[in-house]
């Protein structure tokens, strides 16, 4: 049996009165995912407990069939996966994000979605200037900088002494779009060296001549570096151990393929993919129709429609949500069958409304077709077609399971 999943990030969504009272999911045309619906059936899950932050780490690993409850330590530390740093058992790793604060509130959580070439420049002076041996009070550890891509970065601390604990709290800076950040700075154990390194970061970033260049050019610079996401490495069972299924992960974004590294599974990097909404969507739906030679389940994961809701975006949440069924949905549904027995699954992670710009609790819905999944009678693959359906995952990691089945 063949197996494909695609992650439209971050789709669900809610009625919107720009579309009509549509959702994006219900206003974009979406063919083959509709074609899913109406060969098989459409439910829903919910991927994020109560207790967690609706995000796309915990999220992930209930998509991919771990209970984060069980196995969840941090966002961070599964970026460092893909990213090849290893963590010792006492290191922590800590998300790195190059952000644009303007009057104390923050504006863009990507910096103008600054290109790599222009963050790795502006991770190294950070490097330079903040990493290296620390002494802040009576703690003694060190500090790594790693650039990743884009505005993605971490931060890793390395010492036997660790000022943080399972209590620390920090905030995803793409939670509080242009709200002041003075409310949602970290806060409990080892936040006083986290507001420090950020605190610091401001004035060896201001004059740097990659900002000069980007306000010239009229991009938004990267003011400081906000750090959040932390976590020590995780210990999670390989994919093929638990489900028996030799995987492939297609992500531009290095937490899912972190996730997918993690289990064991094969990392492919698309050229062209980058994370945002001017990924290479054909090339992706490529490599995972070639992934499938080799592979018994691969995995496609798209940031764009988290991205458009993130920008308030709905015509561009449309457009990304149409790119993903022409150019990868459809060329895996036309793949598949020629190898026999096969199955498909098309769900995001987690939800974004455009109204808040967030990331949200609740389900989400998902659609399956394949060998041995019988017509539910349902035509179109949204939230409204969900929320009618008997099929439902109150606790998400259990869908892979029936998904495999």
């Amino acid at each position: 049996m063949k197996y494909a999943i695609v992650i439209p990030d971050g789709c669900a969504d809610e009625p919107q009165e720009s579309l009509g009272g549509k959702t994006p999911l219900q206003a974009a045309r979406t063919p083959h995912m509709d074609r899913i619906a109406q060969t098989g059936v459409v439910g829903r899950s919910d991927n994020v407990p109560p207790s967690l932050t609706p995000a796309s780490d915990v999220a992930t690993l209930s998509l991919f069939g771990y209970d984060p409850l069980q196995v969840y330590t941090g966002r961070a530390p599964l970026e460092t996966a893909a990213m090849g740093i290893r963590l010792s058992p006492n290191d922590w790793a800590i998300r790195c994000n190059l952000v644009y604060v303007d009057g104390e509130a923050m504006r863009d959580f990507t910096a103008g979605h600054i290109a790599s070439e222009d963050g790795a420049a502006l991770m190294k002076v950070i490097q330079q200037q903040l990493g290296g041996p620390v002494e802040f009070g009576d703690l003694r550890g060190t500090l790594e900088f790693h650039a990743g891509v884009s505005y993605r970065n971490i931060l890793v601390y390395r010492g036997a002494d660790s000022p943080f604990a399972a209590d620390t709290r920090t905030q995803p800076p793409h939670d509080i779009p242009d709200q002041p950040i003075s409310g949602h700075l970290p806060q409990g154990p080892g936040s006083d060296l986290l507001r420090h390194v950020m605190g610091r970061s401001r004035p060896i970033l201001k004059d740097h001549p990659a900002n000069r260049a980007r306000i010239a050019a009229g991009q938004r610079p990267a003011t400081q570096i906000w750090l959040w996401g932390q976590g020590k490495a995780p210990s999670l069972r390989q994919f093929a151990q638990v489900y028996g299924k030799r995987g492939a992960i297609v992500s531009a974004v290095d937490l899912v393929r972190g996730v997918g590294v993690l289990l064991g599974w094969t990392r492919i990097d698309v050229p062209g993919a980058t994370g945002y909404l001017d990924t290479d969507y054909a090339a992706k739906g490529r490599h995972g129709v070639e992934a499938l030679k080799t592979h018994d389940l691969v995995c496609v994961h798209v940031e764009a429609p988290d991205e458009a809701s993130h920008e308030g975006k709905p015509d561009e949440k449309i457009k990304a949500l149409e790119r993903i069924d022409e150019h990868i949905v459809g060329p895996l549904l036309d793949a598949l069958p020629s190898y026999g027995d096969w199955r498909i699954l098309v769900s995001p992670d987690h939800r974004t409304p455009l109204r808040t710009r967030a990331h949200a609790y609740g389900m989400v819905p998902f659609a399956v077709a394949g060998t041995g999944v019988p017509p539910a009678g349902q035509n179109a693959y949204d939230e409204a077609v969900a929320a009618a359906a008997a099929l439902e995952f109150a606790k998400g990691h259990q869908l892979m399971k029936w998904f495999l089945g």
